[in-house]
């Protein structure tokens, strides 16, 4: 198999029940965010900065990774959807059956026969993009939270076919390919933190998002409409991808590390946060485990409250039935704002 699942979601699995809850007090309205923009947009950054050694992965990152090719501009490049469950490679369809799929895209050279699959997803997997580590001698929570695109020769048709989807959804060409390589790199050097969750007010599908994941389903929808914006045509075939959603009231802003974790910071927010990501560390019994579930559960449905970070700043959730949900949902293929190239 290629690459890692963009998902690690296996060793989550008990912890995607749980639907966090935090420790410490409520937080006041007082701190509420003046801007009201909805959902928050997602930051990009100028570069991408090094990883900190302590932040490893059990699965390596990209082991078969290559740089993109420039094709020719005159060859004609089939596009593939590839989706298949998370852990397929490990546990079959375990999680395909909870709809908890991956996303990739695949692409056929017709003037070389070559194949390519190109992906994004995090670093240092799941677990450490959405529960940061509670280091010693360390105020504020240390995240390993870099996700990153993926691109290597070949396609694994049997991992894809077997209990997911390997399916043809246009035809481009090699201009087309090269112009989507350049903005590959531009996505890939200014987005680069993984966001596993969506918040939105309620399972009504026209309910506020508060928030967007940014994960391996959304770069693919990204890089969809970048082929249909340079004049891809997409066939007219059902697509589905996996959000993985809280619900809470409209969300309170915090503030950063600095000003919440720093000298002049907030020392009971501080310690409220920081209890509140405790539960969610590594467990090394079976009964420590259950124990952190039922304070998690207990917080979260008796007391409504979770500490959501994005864009490098911390919010406060007022969370609300039903708390936490999977869904598989359709998002219909792109249309772009060019004519198409006729390929």
């Amino acid at each position: 198999m290629g690459a890692a699942r963009c998902s690690r979601l296996l060793p989550l699995l008990p912890l995607l029940l749980l639907l966090l809850a935090p420790w410490g007090p409520r937080v006041s309205g007082a701190l509420r965010w003046p801007r009201r923009r909805w959902p928050v947009p997602y930051r990009r950054f100028d570069y991408r900065p090094k990883t900190d050694p302590y932040c490893q992965a059990r699965y390596t990152f990209c082991p078969t990774g290559s740089a993109i090719p420039v094709l020719k501009e005159e060859d004609v490049i089939e596009v593939y959807r590839l989706q298949a469950p998370v852990w397929e490679f490990k546990y079959g369809d375990l999680l395909g059956h909870l709809k908890i799929m991956h996303d990739a895209v695949g692409f056929k050279s017709s003037l070389t026969g070559k194949n390519y699959t190109m992906e994004w997803y995090e670093l240092f997997q799941l677990g450490n993009c959405t529960f940061p580590h509670l280091r010693p001698g360390m105020d504020a929570p240390f995240w390993c939270n870099q996700g990153a695109a993926c691109f290597y020769e070949g396609i694994d048709d049997a991992h894809w076919k077997a209990n997911g989807t390997l399916v043809l959804v246009t035809t481009i060409s090699g201009a087309m390919f090269n112009e989507m390589a350049q903005w590959v790199k531009y996505d890939n050097e200014t987005g680069i933190y993984y966001e596993t969750w969506t918040v939105q007010a309620s399972p009504d599908k026209k309910s506020t998002v508060w928030f967007d994941s940014y994960e391996c389903s959304k770069f693919i929808l990204r890089t969809y409409q970048k082929l249909a914006d340079l004049g891809a045509v997409f066939k007219k075939i059902q697509t589905n991808y996996t959000s993985i959603i809280l619900f809470s009231g409209e969300p309170i802003y915090l503030g950063n590390e600095t000003s919440i974790f720093g000298p002049q910071g907030n020392k009971t927010l501080a310690a409220a946060i920081r209890d509140f990501y405790n539960p969610f560390k590594p467990h090394q019994s079976v009964r420590e485990f259950f124990v952190d579930l039922v304070k998690i559960i207990d917080h979260v449905i008796l007391n409504h409250e979770f500490y959501l970070f994005y864009n490098l700043e911390y919010w406060f959730l007022p969370m609300k039935s039903p708390y936490l949900r999977i869904i598989y949902e359709e998002v219909p293929l792109p249309v772009g704002s060019k004519v198409s190239f006729g390929v």
